[in-house]
């Protein structure tokens, strides 16, 4: 009869019940599962981060020099490889640029510390006169807020630079002179070892990986080694031309403490796109107390003029293709790492950042044919 022939092969398999494996097998397989896959590998991914903030976060007395270190030793890579390259011995090649650069950066930072902590208190006296000009003129203006807003708004700003369990721990262990003096060499110890021996111990941690991986994670290495030193050495001569300009403008304003003044955008200059700006807004409470609101208004508009300058002539210049990231994503890391780590977290985010980008763009390449992407042959870590 009709009705009883036989099925064939596929219909007779769709006709067959399927067992609990197999169901399951077509349950991952289709495109929600695939989805719920990849869902469940980024929240690991994401669980392991926050594991590794986390951790890094209860030692900053070891995490902050560390960081430290391997920005310095990328920067002062090149001079170690220059030396090495006409003969030096390698280990007098690396004492040699360890204690020159060493001393410069103690004279440069000591020179602008001292200098600044010479005038700290009419800088502070100044600032805070100008902050109150500031805020009688908001409380009176055409958009008049209270004393109490005011200062809220003024309290949520400084939580906000301070913040974060890292920013506290940093200014509970590394306040006190020891906790500065232990830092201070640690990140010098850790600085000279990273410059001696920093192709052996990115071989010993590459060396985990499978032998696949390893090809792609030197490249990765030597690229976030270009990163970091083209970094600190554009960001240092981009700071320098920064505060020369401001220099420059207060002088011709005359406008008083310039020296100091210059050297706090000097600092500032570290933090990227805000740093120099934010830093300036002291000059501007001084221009304002000292000179009146239209030499604040112009030392205002040389810090605007300043910073477009910076982004958009300075940096190409100097930094090329090191910095090549989004002004939002710079900002967003530098939100992220003043929450986490106030001003330490605000200079350490976005070279950082940038690092975690290249190695993101190296491993995601597809694989070419040719010879196997060995590490360069640099002394950063």
């Amino acid at each position: 009869m009709e009705g009883n022939e036989p099925l064939d092969g596929d219909a007779a398999d769709r006709s067959r019940p399927r067992s609990f494996s197999g169901r399951m097998s077509v349950l991952w397989t289709d495109g929600l599962g695939r989805a719920s896959i990849r869902a469940v590998q980024t929240l690991s991914l994401l669980a392991l981060a926050w594991a590794v903030v986390t951790a890094a976060t209860r030692v900053p007395l070891v995490t902050i020099p560390v960081m430290v270190a391997l920005i310095l030793a990328s920067a002062m890579a090149p001079a170690v490889r220059w030396l090495a390259a006409r003969g030096w011995p390698r280990a007098l090649a690396v004492l040699s640029s360890f204690l020159v650069i060493l001393a410069v950066a103690a004279g440069v930072v000591g020179g602008i510390i001292t200098l600044v902590r010479q005038q700290a208190s009419v800088l502070a006296a100044r600032a805070e006169a100008g902050i109150g000009q500031l805020q009688q003129f908001v409380s009176t203006g055409p958009v008049a807020l209270t004393n109490d807003q005011i200062n809220a708004a003024r309290g949520e700003f400084q939580k906000f630079l301070a913040g974060g369990s890292l920013g506290a721990d940093a200014l509970t262990g590394l306040r006190t002179a020891g906790g500065i003096a232990a830092g201070t060499v640690l990140t010098a110890v850790i600085l000279f070892f990273f410059l001696k021996d920093g192709e052996k111990i990115r071989s010993f941690l590459i060396g985990f990986l499978p032998a696949t991986r390893q090809g792609k994670a030197h490249l990765a290495a030597g690229r976030s080694i270009v990163v970091l030193g083209g970094y600190v050495r554009g960001t240092l001569i981009i700071a320098a031309i920064d505060a020369v300009m401001v220099l420059i403008g207060l002088l011709v304003l005359r406008v008083p403490l310039a020296v100091p003044l210059a050297a706090v955008v000097f600092l500032g200059g570290f933090i990227p796109i805000i740093g120099a700006t934010a830093a300036g807004s002291l000059a501007v409470l001084v221009a304002l107390v000292e000179n009146g609101p239209v030499t604040a208004l112009i030392v205002l508009v040389i810090l605007v003029a300043a910073n477009q300058f910076e982004h958009h002539i300075l940096q190409p210049l100097f930094m090329g293709r090191v910095l090549r990231i989004h002004g939002l994503v710079i900002i967003l890391a530098l939100a992220a790492g003043a929450t986490l780590a106030g001003v330490i977290g605000a200079l350490l985010a976005v070279p950082l950042t940038a690092v975690a980008w290249t190695i993101f763009k190296t491993l995601a390449e597809k694989d070419t044919p040719g010879p196997e992407p060995v590490a360069p042959a640099e002394p950063g870590a």
